[in-house]
């Protein structure tokens, strides 16, 4: 299953332009809105999950992050982040892993997921990922998720999704993170659709 996975993923790396996928953004703000609102020192520890070839790295980098880790579970992905930040990639950490798996000598200030732990179905896997949130992430860290809400889609890249509201994220989440904030906002995709997210951004406690 896993193997399946990855290769989905390896295909759409390798076939697909990055314009050509639906959530392509030239510039996350919301993303980025999420983590200044952290006020986290410049070094502090920020993971990207399922990051992709996204240009959260490259707008983090420009207001002088300095401690950078993208993951995703696609080393044609991570390939092409590098490409694309040229001599900047040096100053990232690239790790070639599925979130569900994924374990650091590190400890992470802020866990940032876009459009990667929606496409987790199953309770057991939705349980993993949270646990390795909490594994991976020091006291009072920040987990920023967005997802696809009710009003959503229900599947992205030929995939099911699972769709969430405050409370299904509350359901997950609310035991060991306090909720700082939750909004949902439309994504304009490439493609002139509109596709609508759940943003939360919550506290571990």
């Amino acid at each position: 299953m896993e193997n399946t996975k990855k290769q989905h993923w390896e295909t759409v790396f390798t076939t697909k332009a990055e314009n050509e996928v639906s959530w392509f953004q030239n510039n996350p703000k919301t993303s980025i809105q999420l983590i200044q609102a952290c006020k986290i020192a410049k070094d502090a520890k920020i993971i990207d999950i399922g990051g992709g070839d996204s240009y959260l790295i490259d707008s983090l980098l420009e207001l002088g992050y300095t401690n950078l880790f993208l993951l995703d579970i696609s080393a044609a992905a991570i390939e092409r982040a590098k490409k694309r930040l040229g001599d900047k990639a040096k100053d990232v950490t690239f790790i070639v892993s599925d979130s569900l798996h994924f374990q650091s000598d590190e400890k992470f200030d802020v866990w940032h997921d876009r459009a990667s732990f929606h496409f987790f179905t199953e309770a057991c896997n939705i349980e993993q990922y949270k646990a390795n949130v909490i594994a991976n992430t020091n006291q009072n860290a920040h987990l920023i998720l967005g997802t696809f809400s009710e009003d959503g889609p229900l599947k992205c890249s030929g995939l099911p999704i699972t769709q969430y509201s405050v409370d299904k994220m509350e359901a997950v989440f609310g035991e060991d993170f306090e909720l700082e904030n939750c909004f949902t906002e439309d994504h304009e995709t490439p493609f002139d659709t509109v596709q609508n997210f759940i943003f939360c951004h919550y506290i571990k406690k």
